[in-house]
């Protein structure tokens, strides 16, 4: 990606914000100013120190002139224009990576999120260091493909708990705040689509860093969506299965292949009684797959011991 174009009031070494705010914009030039100033309302009134980063990832409307009209209004607003196209998650691997703040927050500008409440996230992990991020866990379904997304999300949020091994309340929230400092390795993991919300809670959860739930209202966003049911959903169920495999690949490969050694040994006693010492190739075939996918995993999880990021 071409450098990003950078203006907005600079932050001197001395005025580091405590908080940074990530905030992607793409195609928002009917709301975007007040999603703006409602997330600096909010912060004002908090007392932290903070920089809202508000990325233009090369809207096609109005959005970046927006931005830098009102700039002169919030002196804490950094700008981040994009030359091309980049997605949502290379938008927030970017921001977390120039964030200056020890915390970041993620959240979007189509005014779903209660914004006015990310002082109350930040605050979570200020007070307890054992916490390293926080999710705002929607109660309510508000997006487009209502009738096909709620099931789809249920299912990969079930397999996404069962790889991980906990709860997950909500597994693809983009409205979080985190310890930059813990986030920092796992940001190169981010992919440039709307799973790297659902990458930074398996890195987090797959490497014992606490994560936090608070429910939260979701209103319908302003605008339209850019969420593409199939393909989208396609994409989050391979990233939860990629993020565990990185992290785990016990728990993706060695089940199968315990169950395939598993049926071939039941099998191969069938054999042995109906056809006396003769085993079909179907039971061969079958306990042999179960060995060399118990090999791999063994040696996948061999290969992450020894990378040293985990």
């Amino acid at each position: 990606m071409t450098q990003p174009e950078t203006s907005g009031s600079a932050v001197t070494p001395a005025e580091t914000p405590y908080v940074t705010i990530v905030l992607p914009c793409y195609n928002e030039q009917d709301h975007v100013i007040d999603e703006v100033e409602r997330i600096c309302a909010a912060m004002d009134a908090s007392g932290y120190t903070y920089e809202l980063l508000a990325v233009d990832d090369c809207s096609t409307d109005e959005t970046l002139a927006r931005l830098h009209e009102a700039a002169p209004r919030f002196p804490r607003m950094r700008i981040r224009a994009f030359h091309r196209n980049g997605g949502s998650g290379t938008v927030r691997r970017i921001g977390s990576q120039e964030a200056r703040g020890e915390i970041v927050v993620w959240t979007d500008a189509d005014m779903s999120y209660p914004n006015e409440r990310i002082p109350e996230l930040v605050q979570i992990l200020e007070k307890d260091l054992t916490i390293d991020q926080v999710v705002g866990a929607r109660t309510t379904e508000e997006g487009s493909h209502k009738v096909l997304r709620v099931p789809a999300k249920w299912f990969i949020r079930k397999v996404a708990e069962r790889l991980a091994g906990q709860k997950i309340p909500d597994l693809n929230s983009g409205l979080r705040a985190f310890r930059a400092s813990v986030a920092r390795p796992y940001l190169r993991l981010l992919p440039p689509g709307f799973s790297c919300v659902t990458t930074i809670t398996l890195a987090f959860m797959s490497n014992q860093h606490d994560v936090h739930y608070v429910p939260i209202e979701y209103a319908k966003r302003a605008g339209k969506s850019k969420f593409n049911f199939v393909s989208d959903a396609y994409r989050y169920i391979l990233q939860v299965l990629r993020m565990v495999m990185y992290f785990n690949p016990l728990k993706v490969l060695m089940p199968p292949a315990l169950w395939l050694v598993g049926i071939g040994f039941v099998k191969g006693l069938y054999d042995v009684v109906r056809y006396g010492f003769y085993l079909t190739s179907n039971t061969i075939v079958i306990f042999i797959s179960g060995m060399l996918i118990g090999s791999v995993a063994l040696l996948a999880d061999l290969i992450v011991r020894s990378r040293g990021d985990v």
